[in-house]
């Protein structure tokens, strides 16, 4: 009969194997881990589990794979009112997105998750989110559109690093030029 792993010591070894940037490994153990946790009836650590596969899996270049693994996680954490995870899960579902190719929809991903992200107080995740959308916007032509969206994620951050400072600053001057 084979051992049987706590939905820890799975997810412990998933984060071990992401570390050793063994990919396929690591998003397996996250799907093991995510299965365990549903099993012990734990839906927001299955979701956490099944966002943590999608990355592994981007990283191992199955963006197809991970966009249907992390399709839905958000759902999860806005039934526990999990603002926070929820953005990061539709962060997950856009990135995917952009890795294949379907700018639009990750766009409108990532704007949704910007929106979650601002109501769960998370500004520097939010800028990031952000700043993922300026990069898409830039890439598609759309540089004053770019500029703007960059400008708004770093607008609702209390502490800039000294970088995020300067770059409001030419993105302010880049603006009104």
């Amino acid at each position: 009969m084979p051992e049987e792993f706590s939905p820890q010591q799975l997810e412990k070894e998933g984060k071990a194997a992401y570390e050793r940037a063994d990919y396929i490994s690591a998003a397996k153990a996250f799907a093991e881990a995510a299965a365990a946790y549903s099993a012990h009836d734990e839906p927001l650590n299955a979701a956490e589990m099944k966002n943590n596969q999608g990355v592994a899996l981007l990283q191992g270049k199955q963006a197809q794979t991970a966009l249907d693994v992390v399709s839905g996680t958000d759902a999860v954490f806005a039934v526990a009112g999990d603002l926070r995870r929820q953005g990061m899960a539709l962060a997950n579902q856009a990135v995917a997105l952009e890795a294949l190719r379907r700018r639009d929809e990750a766009i409108a991903c990532y704007r949704t998750s910007a929106e979650i992200l601002e109501r769960a107080g998370a500004r520097d995740l939010r800028a990031e989110v952000m700043r993922a959308v300026a990069g898409l916007q830039a890439r598609g032509g759309k540089m004053t559109d770019a500029v703007i969206t960059m400008q708004s994620g770093l607008m609702g951050l209390e502490k800039p690093t000294l970088m995020q400072r300067i770059l409001k600053k030419l993105l302010f001057l880049r603006l009104w030029r």
